[in-house]
């Protein structure tokens, strides 16, 4: 907290709270529920406008974390769930906790909790033993939770983890052409999605000049991480009158790509 509230005194507007695992916040002391406890005291520190959550893990996100985003103003409505993967078989072979059914009702009841919620989420393919029948599990998975921003990965074999054990039995261009069929699907679900959020008056911070054009910013909305995530391309402004960190109200006018395009509402 000391810390929140020297980075908002020195003109801070946007807390990322990152680790492996943000949902074991404090348990190295003792001190389970710490995280809902934090994103309450956090959204009451002056200055502060977004505060955004990275890497929750699935098996272990309880429902006062969840009420705790829901509440807090300036608590972004965006969750980012590693979930790897969607087959059980593939699932277990990784050492990983959940299951697709777990999976499942876990997205349902973050949906109910908060209204609006962005999620992101990461997965793996060429996993070791993974077939075509995995990967058409995971493509359905995607398909049935229309999630925001999707990571796809292909499956590295490395010495020292307890997949090495394993054969890497996936070739790499197997790899490839899976990921592709992944992010594929992604693409056009998303682009599915697009239209109609067009017209839809939001908020967004501004990141700064756009690398294609020099009279373009690039901006973000509460649903998108920096670095990670698509952005909101800017136009019919002048990129003098805004700075970095700048919160603006934006009509969204089309899309492309990932990406958003808006203009300001004077």
């Amino acid at each position: 907290m000391r810390e929140a509230r020297a980075l908002a005194a020195r003109g801070v507007k946007e807390l990322l709270l990152i680790s492996q695992d943000t949902t074991f916040y404090g348990i190295d002391r003792g001190e389970r529920g710490a995280l809902a406890r934090l994103l309450r005291e956090l959204n009451r520190v002056d200055g502060l406008e977004w505060i955004r959550l990275l890497y929750l893990y699935p098996t272990t996100i309880d429902d006062d974390t969840l009420a705790a985003i829901a509440d807090g103003d300036k608590v972004c409505k965006y969750i980012d769930l590693p979930l790897q993967h969607a087959s059980n078989p593939v699932l277990k072979r990784m050492k990983r906790p959940g299951t697709r059914q777990g999976y499942d009702a876990l997205l349902t009841r973050i949906r109910e909790r908060i209204p609006g919620v962005a999620l992101r989420t990461t997965f793996i393919v060429g996993f070791p033993g993974e077939t075509e029948a995995d990967l058409d599990q995971l493509c359905g998975f995607l398909a049935d939770h229309a999630f925001d921003h999707v990571g796809v990965f292909t499956y590295s074999h490395e010495e020292g983890t307890s997949a090495f054990a394993l054969a890497d039995d996936v070739p790499a261009g197997e790899k490839r052409r899976r990921r592709n069929r992944v992010m594929g699907l992604q693409k056009r679900l998303v682009a599915g999605r697009q239209p109609a959020r067009i017209g839809e008056r939001t908020r967004v911070v501004v990141d700064g000049p756009s690398s294609d054009h020099e009279l373009v910013l690039r901006a973000r909305l509460a649903t998108q991480a920096p670095d990670i995530d698509a952005s909101v391309v800017l136009t019919e402004c002048d990129p003098s009158s805004f700075r970095a960190g700048d919160f603006v109200e934006v009509e969204l006018v089309g899309a492309r790509g990932y990406d958003f395009i808006a203009r300001p509402v004077l």
